[in-house]
């Protein structure tokens, strides 16, 4: 993925694009270096916005049109190794939250999201992380790779504890000293539940920031990741979730990773492109950014 693509998200004209009048910063990190089965995750950012160009650029349940708060395509992030991206992906994404503007990471493996969340845990007070995901991710290290994919949870709980995952339905035993079950809801879990999403908004505190791992799906509509899972969520149930954390909480950013595009089946694609413009909707159709 060039640094300068021939197009930005939605593809909105530069009235709505351009850096001085966007509220929203889109940044892709075309990134896949520790990814286990599947690889191509680095071409997810690209697959995403060229699907966002076939967006209705109206959102129906929210009544309002997002991208009249300006969105404006970042240049991408690239790096060598996962320590020197989480650098420059922090170091990028401060600078835009110094700026007041509100940051959506697009990955790239998992890996990609811990420069970001570090970024947002130092400028927000009360800060708490949704990760939603079929993985724990909380491995010590994979493959001898402390930065690997199968950790990125485990890295972040080592500034800060306030982790409360859902969706999840894949862990090794190793991973079970880090996992905290208290803020755990496990997919399994969820299938029996009517009030999960209840309990999850309940365990959050105010300020919101969300990593979306998109095999948090269920197999059947995301197929296109590099470790899908069967049993996953629906579109309904984790929409029901944002809309709810997004009525009660304060969500201050948000990146969604582990797209592995496929050129025979685009739908995944667009799925990931209009999860992001829904979630966007829903945070700003209900109040303006806020910072500490």
């Amino acid at each position: 993925m060039a640094n300068d693509l021939p197009y930005n998200f939605g593809g909105l004209p530069k009235q709505y694009s351009a850096y001085r009048n966007a509220k929203i910063i889109i940044l892709p990190v075309p990134f896949d270096k520790s990814s286990s089965w599947i690889k191509g995750s680095d071409k997810g950012p690209c697959a995403i916005i060229n699907a966002s160009l076939n967006m209705e650029l109206y959102d129906i349940e929210t009544n309002s049109e997002v991208y009249r708060k300006g969105i404006h395509t970042a240049r991408a992030v690239t790096a060598g190794s996962p320590q020197a991206m989480a650098v420059k992906v922090q170091d990028k994404v401060s600078a835009f939250l110094e700026d007041n503007k509100f940051v959506t990471v697009l990955g790239g493996e998992h890996t990609v999201s811990l420069g970001t969340i570090r970024a947002h845990a130092d400028f927000f007070e009360n800060i708490s992380i949704l990760h939603l995901d079929a993985h724990s991710d909380m491995r010590d290290s994979y493959e001898g790779n402390k930065y690997s994919h199968a950790c990125i949870m485990a890295k972040v709980k080592e500034f800060t504890e306030h982790i409360v995952s859902v969706g999840i339905r894949s862990s090794d035993s190793s991973e079970l000293k880090n996992i905290n079950r208290q803020n755990t809801f496990y997919a399994s879990s969820i299938h029996h539940s009517t009030d999960w999403i209840k309990k999850v908004v309940k365990k959050l505190s105010h300020n919101v920031y969300i990593s979306m791992d998109l095999d948090v799906f269920d197999a059947s509509i995301m197929p296109s990741t590099g470790t899908p899972e069967p049993g996953g969520l629906g579109w309904y149930d984790v929409l029901d979730l944002l809309e709810s954390v997004s009525k009660n909480k304060n969500i201050v950013g948000f990146d969604v990773v582990e797209l592995c595009p496929s050129k025979s089946n685009p739908a995944p694609d667009f799925l990931a492109a209009k999860l992001i413009y829904k979630l966007l909707s829903l945070r700003f159709a209900k109040l303006s950014f806020r910072t500490k």
